[in-house]
């Protein structure tokens, strides 16, 4: 299981996100994400989860930045 704040990989559409937390449904737990920046929130099955490689994380964390910037 990731870290909450860490980014992974939704590997059924390749999706970056940042780890918010974990659901367990009925049969299987499912992993929160949320796109970095802000955004809808969206479940990923934790097997289906994969570790974000460097060039993703940093790809995300420039566009968490550049959203925070446009911020009031």
């Amino acid at each position: 299981m990731p870290v909450p704040g860490s980014f992974a990989v939704d590997g059924r559409d390749g999706r970056v996100g940042v780890v918010v937390g974990l659901t367990v449904g009925h049969e299987e737990a499912f992993v929160q994400l949320r796109p970095p920046g802000g955004g809808v929130l969206w479940v990923c099955p934790r097997h289906a989860l994969r570790a974000a490689p460097p060039s993703a994380v940093l790809a995300a964390r420039v566009r968490e930045l550049n959203w925070q910037s446009r911020m009031p």
